[in-house]
């Protein structure tokens, strides 16, 4: 979820299907369940699985997938499966309590001072302030987060305190070598 900012209600929902890794340069992850504005209903989307997500959810499926279900082919198998099992004995999907708890569980452990915190909210807007912080444009981020309107995506990205000094460095540097150019 950190690292293509997914909202917590969007990983619960998705499908081992829903990962198509043949599609674009990282693979793409189909949201089938997307946030609607206002009443809309769901939007769906894809995003690309930049930023280490495709290492990552290569990683889950190899590694971890297989000890909560052992069925990649069985249709509608959840991508976050839960320990508990369905009827038939398939793995449950996982619930948005589970992750939100298991993140807190985490936090506690690892970050103290952050175990209240840390929110999958929080990790969303984390995402949007890495990926604009490494030269991603706020349209990107918008698709990539789901959002309707530019204004939303603005509100989630945090700016360094030295982006400015950053971009005006970069700035005159690539001017200077343009007048260099024109000088010779």
């Amino acid at each position: 979820m950190s690292q293509i900012g997914l909202r917590v209600g969007e990983a619960c929902g998705l499908d081992l299907d829903d990962i198509k890794w043949d599609l674009g340069r990282f693979g793409k992850l189909h949201v089938r369940h997307g946030k609607g504005a206002r009443g809309s209903g769901p939007r769906e989307r894809m995003v690309p699985l930049i930023n280490g997500a495709d290492r990552t959810l290569r990683w889950f499926i190899e590694d971890v997938w297989g000890q909560f279900d052992d069925d990649h082919t069985r249709p509608g198998a959840p991508l976050f499966p839960s320990e508990r099992k369905n009827t038939d004995g398939t793995a449950r999907r996982v619930g948005d309590d589970a992750l939100r708890h298991g993140l807190k569980d985490a936090a506690k452990a690892h970050l103290p001072g952050w175990g209240e915190r840390l929110t999958p909210h929080v990790l969303r807007r984390l995402c949007a302030s890495q990926l604009y912080a490494n030269g991603l444009d706020l349209l990107a981020i918008q698709e990539v987060l789901g959002h309707s309107w530019i204004a939303t995506t603005m509100r989630y990205v945090h700016v360094q305190q030295t982006r400015v000094e950053d971009a005006w460095a970069a700035g005159t540097g690539r001017a200077a070598k343009r007048l260099e150019g024109l000088i010779r």
